[in-house]
This record gives C-alpha cells, sequence and structure tokens, in this order.
C-alpha cells in the first residue's frame, strides 16, 4: 500500500496517542471522520496498522526489574527455543537476530532471584548474557515516512 500524507498524518496522531477519535482526528488533518475511518481500516487490511494496544508500566505493577538477555544457542537447540519461549510469561519481546548470539529477548522479572531462576530455565538452550535496563532512553517511538528521516 502506498501512503499518501495524509495517511501518514493520521498515523502519526494514532501514534501519539491510538484513543483519539476518527472525528478527532478528522478536525487536526482536516478531511471527515468517515474519510479517516476509511483510511483507517485500509490500513489495518494492507498490514500497515497492526493493532491498538495499552502500553502498561512494568514497574508500577510490581516488576523491580527490566533485562535484555541475549542467547547463543547450543547447537540443535535453537529450533526448540524458539518454540519454548513463546511460552514464558516474562519475554516482552523476542528478537531472532544476526551474530554471535541467536536471540535477544526483553523481560520483566519480580526481583533478583527471579531472573536467576528464569536464566537457570534458558541455560539449558545456550549461553546466557543479561544487562539490567536501568531506564528508558527512547520508548515507542513513532515510525515516519522513510524520507523525512535525517541522514
Amino acid at each position: 500500500m502506498q501512503l499518501d500524507s495524509l495517511n501518514w498524518k493520521i498515523l502519526q496522531r494514532l501514534q501519539n496517542n491510538s484513543r483519539l477519535s476518527n472525528s478527532e482526528i478528522g478536525r487536526q488533518v482536516g478531511i471527515s471522520s468517515p474519510a479517516v475511518s476509511e483510511r483507517i481500516k485500509k490500513m489495518e487490511d494492507a498490514g500497515v496498522i497492526l493493532g491498538h494496544r495499552t502500553v502498561v508500566s512494568p514497574f508500577e505493577t510490581g516488576y523491580q526489574l527490566k533485562a535484555i538477555i541475549t542467547l547463543r544457542a547450543f547447537m540443535g537447540k535453537l529450533k526448540p527455543f524458539l518454540e519454548k519461549v513463546k511460552t514464558y510469561d516474562e519475554v516482552l519481546n523476542c528478537y531472532r537476530i544476526t551474530g554471535n548470539e541467536n536471540i535477544v529477548m526483553e523481560v520483566v522479572l519480580r526481583n533478583q532471584k527471579h531472573l536467576e531462576d528464569f536464566i537457570d530455565q534458558l541455560i539449558s538452550y545456550g549461553e546466557t548474557k543479561t544487562q539490567i535496563v536501568l531506564s528508558h532512553v527512547v520508548a515507542n517511538n513513532s515510525i515516519r515516512p522513510i524520507d523525512t528521516l535525517k541522514r
């Protein structure tokens, strides 16, 4: 799907606040509410808009630690791990990557003991490295049109 400037204006507003009404978006971008609704529907159908979510603070819900864990899978263990990782409630995001490690996970944990127990589950699949997240510097940044990116 080709995104025109109006679609990008709609996307920018939705990325900043997905709870905006179609009529409010329409007022901001200069089109009617039904036109906004139609454009959003087309972008959803085309896979441009993947969903709508509520972002929850792990710290305010009782998780004391957020960590980035990389895993370098043992021979023959990558495919089983790719299935197993889907069952871990601690994993917020998991990426299969290139380089020395195969996997990068963003996880939330109750405390240090929980981290230790979680790593104990992972080490049967490969070698892990863990970094504790201190703070977000950039979080959930908006996707912008490619031709507007600074070089």
